[in-house]
């Protein structure tokens, strides 16, 4: 089998960002779906501008909300430059939808047929440089024996495969519920505000990396959080809910948490 072209070339962005890297804060906070950026060589992977305008590229809103919570906070911040249609940062690599052929209603030609040459070379190029970083700061943190809190920050379409979804941020976890259940009970104390419990997703060890790898397999305190893109449209929205995540995620924090002790419940 011969071996693929490069992937990335040199007019290519960065595989990813680091925002506010002297952040002083316990929170480290990721936007595994900031970017919708594609390889020259992938040739926009046969979609369209339209297509790479929406959310089946990226996760709207998500990135200019990332940094205002990072500058709030004073939080180092990782944001990925690439569109999860290339491969999906948040998926483990073995994951059917780790490469999609279809997201939602749209096919994703360029996907097809994939040899297991093509697929590791987007795994090498795009997903493990990003996590390797993620995992060197919370080595180092660790080393230096400053405490961390893993803040992975998504965004959600309001209509989802014809299905009109009430929430307008949603909370995650998977095993250990520690945070997840402290923000949950922050945001539910505002009026007006539907907030799902795993909901519109849940955190499994199939749907998700981030979190799993870097959170709950390191024993740190963590969380997923949703926010529906239609309220990240401004900035004004963005920096609301800036705010409004960062003063949840103070008051939640501000107990601190004790060391994890035996093992965590399995998934469901």
């Amino acid at each position: 089998m011969p071996i693929p072209d490069p992937l990335l070339g040199a007019d290519d962005p960065a595989v990813f960002r680091i925002v506010r890297s002297g952040g002083r804060s316990a929170v480290l906070l990721t936007a595994d779906h900031a970017g919708r950026a594609i390889p020259r060589s992938l040739a926009k992977l046969q979609l369209s501008d339209a297509v790479l305008d929406t959310h089946v590229a990226w996760d709207l809103g998500v990135a200019a909300l990332a940094e205002r919570l990072s500058a709030r906070l004073d939080a180092v911040l990782f944001l990925h430059n690439y569109s999860r249609l290339v491969i999906d940062v948040n998926r483990p690599p073995w994951a059917p939808d780790s490469i999609v052929t279809l997201s939602e209603h749209t096919p994703i030609p360029s996907n097809r047929d994939l040899s297991p040459e093509q697929r590791q070379q987007r795994r090498q190029a795009l997903f493990e440089p990003y996590h390797r970083h993620i995992a060197a700061e919370l080595d180092r943190r660790s080393r230096q024996g400053q405490p961390s809190v893993l803040v992975a920050l998504h965004s959600f379409t309001p209509v989802h495969a014809g299905q009109v979804r009430p929430w307008q941020v949603g909370v995650l976890h998977g095993r250990d519920g520690r945070l997840a259940r402290r923000v949950l009970r922050q945001l539910r104390c505002e009026p007006g505000l539907q907030v799902g419990d795993n909901e519109p997703y849940a955190v499994s060890d199939a749907s998700d990396h981030t979190v799993v790898v870097h959170g709950e397999q390191r024993r740190i305190p963590h969380v997923e959080l949703e926010v529906r893109q239609d309220l990240l449209t401004t900035a004004a929205g963005q920096q609301d809910w800036a705010e409004r995540l960062a003063a949840v995620l103070e008051t939640s924090l501000a107990e601190g948490f004790p060391p994890l002790q035996g093992a965590v419940a399995p998934l469901a």
